[in-house]
């Protein structure tokens, strides 16, 4: 942990300027720091890999482990996880889409996901790569996935809105991250599952993602009441509709009989 803060701070100092810069030239708005986060990251984990002498693979970092059909699996399971219980939120009549203006929604889905593209992966690298795995070295599969799950939520809690509740729903998320990571052995499969499932709220639904809001230039996605159910501020993720949908999506990921790839 520490050398990762390390490494991040290094990381501003050495390449923010650069990115700052070629942003401001090609005319394509990126998150700097989002991108210096996940430089920061891979440095301290090539860093650890190495003191320790273990190859990519502990952190489910090969080739083999980003295969399409790996990456396909966490996918689906972060579409589902999502998607459920946004059809149920829309089709309950908890979730309208109110006119805000005339943009392009096709250019902002572009900008958007370039941000969550980065954002995902930083947080599965942080959370579900080799601090996982040194966890689950040091004690049990449990106790690293409720570990890295419980700091997982705690990170959340300065984003705007955040209650007891979503902090809870967000664990829960953790876990089942670490369920994806855990049962395909690809960090690859986890990064797609968390992108999928903040891509679904914040481009075709254009609702707040972990309390904060992105651009929605021609739509947007309002929760009513009650925000335990539908996650009022937060987004969607932080109510009990989405706790649900995670459920679903760790039973299918753990279901008997699916072939699993554990860590080894």
């Amino acid at each position: 942990i520490l050398l990762t803060v390390v490494a991040t701070i290094a990381a501003g100092g050495l390449f923010g300027p650069a990115l700052v810069a070629a942003s401001a030239r090609s005319g394509i708005r990126i998150r700097v720091d989002d991108l210096v986060n996940l430089i920061g990251v891979s440095a301290a984990t090539a860093i650890m890999l190495r003191s320790t002498s273990r190859p990519w693979t502990d952190v489910g970092v090969s080739r083999a482990q980003f295969a399409p059909s790996r990456l396909m699996d966490g996918l689906l399971s972060g579409l589902l996880a999502i998607g459920l219980p946004a059809l149920v939120l829309v089709g309950g009549g908890w979730l309208d889409f109110v006119p805000v203006g005339d943009g392009s929604s096709l250019a902002a889905a572009l900008r958007v996901s370039l941000v969550l593209l980065p954002a995902a992966l930083f947080e599965e690298l942080l959370m579900r790569g080799y601090l996982l795995r040194a966890a689950i070295d040091g004690g049990s599969r449990t106790a690293a996935v409720v570990l890295t799950s419980v700091a997982f939520g705690l990170l959340h809690l300065a984003n705007p809105s955040a209650t007891s509740g979503s902090l809870l729903v967000v664990i829960l998320a953790g876990i089942w991250l670490a369920v994806v990571r855990l049962a395909t052995n690809s960090l690859g499969a986890a990064w797609m599952a968390h992108l999928a499932w903040n891509w679904v709220m914040a481009v075709p639904l254009h609702t707040a993602v972990s309390g904060i809001r992105f651009e929605s230039p021609d739509y947007r996605g309002v929760a009513s009441a009650p925000s335990w159910w539908t996650g009022g501020a937060w987004g969607p993720e932080g109510g009990l509709a989405a706790a649900l949908g995670l459920l679903v999506a760790i039973g299918i990921m753990t279901r008997p009989g699916r072939r699993e790839e554990h860590i080894a």
